[in-house]
C-alpha cells in the first residue's frame, strides 16, 4: 500500500486527508493518506524515520518555507516561489530516499483566476507575505499581471494597508487576499483595504474557503466587484499534486 500524508500545524481544518482518502476508494487504489501535525519543522525528520513507505506528503502553513533546507532538491516554480506544498518521494542511488519540492498551489492559482481575467486586469494587490503570496506572486507574473505585495507592518518590497491610495484603488483591479483574516470561525474579520473606492472592474479573489462567501468577499459583492473563493484552487492543487506523485 502506497503511503501519503500531510504535514503541519494545526491540521483540524484541513480537507486533503479527506479528499486523497475518498479518490483512492473511489478509484480502487492501493494507498491511504495521514495527517501529520507537527509543532517544529525538526519534527519531520521523525515523521520520515517511522513512516518509510512514504511515497509524498502534501505541505501546509507554517511549514511551507521551513521545510526546503529538509530536501535535496526543488522544481523551479518552488525555487522561484521559495515555498513548497508538495514533496515527492524517490529513491535515489543505494536506495536513498530522495525529497524533490514542488509548489501546486501557482498550478492551482493560475488554473482557477485565469477564466475571470480580462483586458482591464493589469496589476493586483497581494494581500499577506507568507508562503502563499509568493504562490499567488508568481502565478500572475506567469498570467502577465504585475503585483504589489500589501503587510500589516513596513518590510522590504511591500506597502502596509496604510499605503493604499484611491489612485492605486483604480489601478489595481485585481486584490487577492493570501491572509486568514475572516476564516471560520473568526467571520467577522477582513483584511483593512478602503472597500468604498471598490468597483464593478475589480475583481477579488480570497484564497480561503471556510466561510464559502468571507467578509471581504461580501464586501466586494457590495460595490459589485467579481468575487471568488480558494475552493477550486484547493481542488486544482490537489490535482496537481497527485499528478506530481505520480510521474
Amino acid at each position: 500500500m502506497q503511503k501519503y500524508g500531510l504535514i503541519g500545524y494545526p491540521l483540524g481544518h484541513s480537507f486533503s486527508r479527506n479528499y486523497f482518502n475518498q479518490k483512492f476508494e473511489a478509484e480502487k487504489i492501493d494507498a491511504t493518506y495521514l495527517n501529520f501535525e507537527i509543532s517544529n519543522i525538526k519534527q519531520l525528520k521523525t515523521v520520515l524515520k517511522e513512516n518509510p513507505d512514504l511515497h509524498g506528503l502534501n505541505v501546509t502553513i507554517p511549514y511551507k518555507e521551513q521545510v526546503i533546507p529538509y530536501l535535496d532538491d526543488l522544481d523551479e516554480d518552488a525555487r522561484q516561489i521559495g515555498a513548497v506544498n508538495v514533496i515527492k518521494f524517490t529513491k535515489g542511488m543505494f536506495g536513498k530516499t530522495k525529497l524533490k519540492g514542488y509548489n501546486s498551489d501557482v498550478i492551482g492559482f493560475k488554473q482557477s483566476i485565469e477564466p475571470l481575467l480580462n483586458e482591464t486586469h493589469r496589476k493586483a494587490l497581494i494581500l499577506g507575505t507568507g508562503g502563499a503570496s509568493k504562490a499567488v506572486l508568481q502565478g500572475l507574473k506567469q498570467l502577465g499581471i504585475g503585483s504589489t505585495l500589501l503587510s500589516r507592518k513596513p518590510k522590504e518590497s511591500c506597502i502596509t494597508y496604510e499605503e493604499i491610495t484611491p489612485e492605486m484603488m483604480q489601478q489595481y483591479t485585481v486584490i487577492v487576499n493570501t491572509t486568514p483574516l475572516g476564516m471560520f470561525p473568526n467571520v467577522d474579520a477582513c483584511p483593512a483595504i478602503p472597500y468604498e473606492l471598490l468597483t464593478p472592474e475589480h475583481l477579488l479573489y480570497d484564497l480561503l474557503y471556510n466561510p464559502d462567501e468571507t467578509l471581504f468577499m461580501k464586501k466586494g459583492k457590495e460595490r459589485g466587484a467579481t468575487v471568488k473563493n480558494g475552493l477550486e484552487m484547493l481542488l486544482l492543487q490537489a490535482f496537481a499534486a497527485w499528478e506530481i506523485w505520480q510521474k
